[in-house]
């Protein structure tokens, strides 16, 4: 990555979060002007003004070619769908075991009163997720998955893979340290404390996919996949297709039972992961000679 400044990495995360309040002014501005706005169109102006827009423009100050250090001027491969599409389909069971057991958790009692804040900022993301996935048409299943799944997925990578964690990584610090950061930032942003760990999983494999495809391209399809689903599914449940948490129990054990399938469903993702890390590695040998 060719830069066109030499600031530090502590410089250039102030100058992201600077044009990220501008542009959450901004939108808040919007919103506040047209209040008949719907929540979709909202949210659709806060992914580009709030995250799209300036983690290109700061990008763009950083470098010379800011969608090639993006890594947005990359096609993916077919195959790194392929692993995407499995690495979901395998790991659901995992994820729905691990969300279950991250909802379960409990703070000491002298810490009531952070869980309480916890508590409240989980039943307003709550909230507003249900009025999100109160979907009974066709025409607003697409609109959904388009600003859900697609326009959210986009913006998220944009913002904490292709700026943040390719700025990072540019920085020469352990790529390593800088994918988990990353993924804890990500996962500490949605300020849904009840799935923290199973969000910062799921950036940690999107910052690995980053890192081994070289394209950006790969997290947002992974990112669009797991966020589309979850709107599909909300779609057929609320026509009475499937039952309402058909996606979400599939790996939960009855009670007093051992999570044998959600056991699995790690192995296999394990595997799979030290397969895609194997491709990779493969690949970049190939490439040297």
């Amino acid at each position: 990555m060719e830069r066109k400044t030499n600031m530090k990495l502590s410089t250039r995360m102030l100058v992201l979060l600077s044009l990220m309040a501008i542009g959450l002014i901004v939108a808040t501005l919007v919103a506040y002007l047209m209040p008949d706005m719907g929540l979709l169109a909202a949210l659709t102006l806060q992914d580009v003004l709030a995250f799209i827009l300036p983690a290109v423009a700061a990008m763009a100050i950083f470098y010379r070619r800011p969608l090639h250090a993006m890594c947005l001027d990359s096609a993916p491969g077919w195959k790194w769908i392929l692993i995407v599409v499995l690495f979901y389909l395998v790991s659901l069971p995992a994820m729905n075991w691990l969300v279950d057991f991250n909802a379960g958790m409990k703070l000491p009692s002298w810490m009531s009163g952070v869980e309480n804040w916890m508590k409240a900022s989980e039943d307003l993301a709550d909230e507003s997720t249900k009025q999100l996935l109160d979907i009974h048409s066709v025409g607003m299943l697409l609109i959904t998955v388009f600003v859900v799944g697609f326009m959210a997925g986009l913006s998220e990578e944009i913002l904490f893979r292709g700026a943040i964690q390719r700025t990072m990584q540019d920085s020469r610090l352990n790529i390593h340290f800088v994918i988990w950061f990353v993924a804890l930032i990500f996962s500490a942003f949605h300020m849904q404390f009840y799935g923290f760990i199973p969000r910062m999983m799921l950036g940690a494999w999107l910052g690995y996919l980053l890192v081994w495809s070289r394209s950006l391209w790969v997290p947002i399809i992974a990112h669009t996949l797991n966020n589309s689903t979850v709107v599909f599914m909300s779609y057929l449940a609320n026509k009475d297709v499937v039952a309402k948490d058909m996606g979400d129990t599939l790996g939960l054990p009855a009670e007093g039972q051992f999570p044998w399938l959600a056991l699995c469903s790690i192995a296999l993702s394990i595997a799979l992961a030290v397969c895609a890390g194997r491709y990779f590695r493969n690949s970049e040998k190939k490439r040297q000679i």
